[in-house]
């Protein structure tokens, strides 16, 4: 029998002992009553900040008509939102999901079903780039080949071959005849805010069209408006046979989808992939909620306006604490600081939470930096003085 005093949550996650109570736009409040400026968002989740009226609105009146009816009925929700997200990008066919690794797992099943009915079954590997996080399941923990997430886990996954990221030569020369995509983050989050740059996300364009591959990307942090687009991939004017998104799709509530060019989807008819809970009513209403607001005029241009405004003043607090920072990197409203090898990004993460500022980690010592989209220049102005604090008190414990 388990101690009634410890929590009969499994460990997985190595919690702060902080409570979040409630929440309102930019900011949340503990269960003691203390403020916090949220530039985590849930890690790019709320992607419309806390208790947006609109989004409360739409799920109230949606929960109480619908909630579930499964897809073996029409769901007109589900049908308008496909819609709106075909207008709005590459796409033509949305397969509606609960969580980003859902649709990275369909994403890879789409892939490899694809060069089945294409004649060519043999064509199932798929080429990955390191640094990457496409989730934990089995299939794309193998997919990122980070040997942390794959420890203790057994035989790794077969089908996915690593490349450095951004290194042409060696992704061109790992091509086979059983290689059918190429996945990757346009930024990586996880990985340490680590853009693409526009040049190599065109000729891995024009590598897939080479070699009869499929461009398949994940755009479930950094898609739904993240960088001042609505896809990030836009930035290099290219088109993707086929994406994976969630996060910041449905403003907090889970949901996740596939979006894919017809010719990519042929694959996937009824019987060869499916989900209980993807794309049901309430998920469904609160994502076109979303979309009410992303796709509102000006939204997206206010976003890179912000993001823009938020990477200047963050190349300033690099340059006023060298010995903290070396550099600020990312798009839009997504942002990473880079700390030096000798200070901890966990630690100056655990100090601004001390502050009253929340951020989260990423790979390559970074503290990342996921505001709302709906984040003012003068909250940004807060959270830099917030940030600059604490550097500076960091910068004189080192003198001391």
């Amino acid at each position: 029998m388990s101690d009634s005093t410890q929590s009969a949550v499994m460990n997985t996650y190595a919690r702060s002992p902080i409570a979040m109570e409630r929440g309102e736009g930019v900011y949340l409040w503990d269960t003691t009553g203390r403020r916090y400026l949220d530039f985590y968002a849930g890690i790019a989740v709320n992607s419309l900040g806390h208790a947006h009226p609109h989004l409360v609105k739409v799920l109230q009146d949606q929960a109480a008509k619908l909630w579930h009816t499964s897809n073996l009925y029409t769901i007109p929700e589900g049908e308008r939102l496909a819609k709106r997200l075909t207008e709005s990008s590459f796409a033509d066919r949305v397969f509606f999901t609960n969580s980003g690794v859902e649709a990275l797992e369909g994403l890879i099943k789409l892939a490899r079903r694809y060069h089945s009915v294409s004649g060519h079954p043999e064509r199932y590997r798929v080429i990955t780039v390191d640094g990457a996080f496409h989730g934990r399941s089995l299939a794309t923990i193998a997919a990122a080949n980070n040997k942390k997430y794959l420890d203790g886990f057994g035989p790794k996954v077969d089908g996915f071959d690593n490349v450095p990221f951004g290194n042409m030569n060696m992704l061109r020369d790992s091509i086979t005849p059983e290689t059918g995509a190429i996945l990757l983050e346009p930024v990586q989050g996880e990985g340490g805010i680590r853009p693409a740059t526009l040049d190599y996300l065109k000729q891995l364009r024009q590598t897939a069209d080479e070699y009869g591959l499929l461009l398949i990307l994940d755009e479930v942090q950094s898609g739904n408006g993240r960088t001042g687009k609505m896809w990030a991939h836009e930035w290099a004017d290219i088109k993707p046979d086929a994406i994976a998104t969630a996060k910041g799709i449905g403003g907090g509530f889970p949901m996740g989808a596939i979006l894919s060019t017809e010719a990519a989807a042929q694959g996937l008819t009824p019987g060869t992939h499916g989900t209980t809970f993807g794309g049901n009513p309430l998920a469904m209403a609160v994502g076109n909620a979303v979309m009410d607001v992303i796709q509102a005029p000006g939204f997206l241009e206010g976003v890179e306006k912000t993001g823009q405004y938020f990477w200047s003043r963050l190349e300033d607090l690099v340059a006023r604490h060298p010995t903290v920072f070396a550099a600020a990197r990312g798009a839009g409203l997504m942002q990473g600081l880079v700390c030096q090898p000798d200070v901890s990004n966990l630690k100056v993460i655990d100090a601004l939470r001390d502050a009253g500022l929340l951020t989260v980690g990423a790979g390559e010592n970074v503290i990342r930096l996921l505001p709302p989209l709906i984040v003012t220049e003068a909250q940004i102005d807060e959270a830099i003085a917030l940030i600059d604090t604490v550097a500076g008190a960091w910068s004189n414990d080192d003198a001391a």
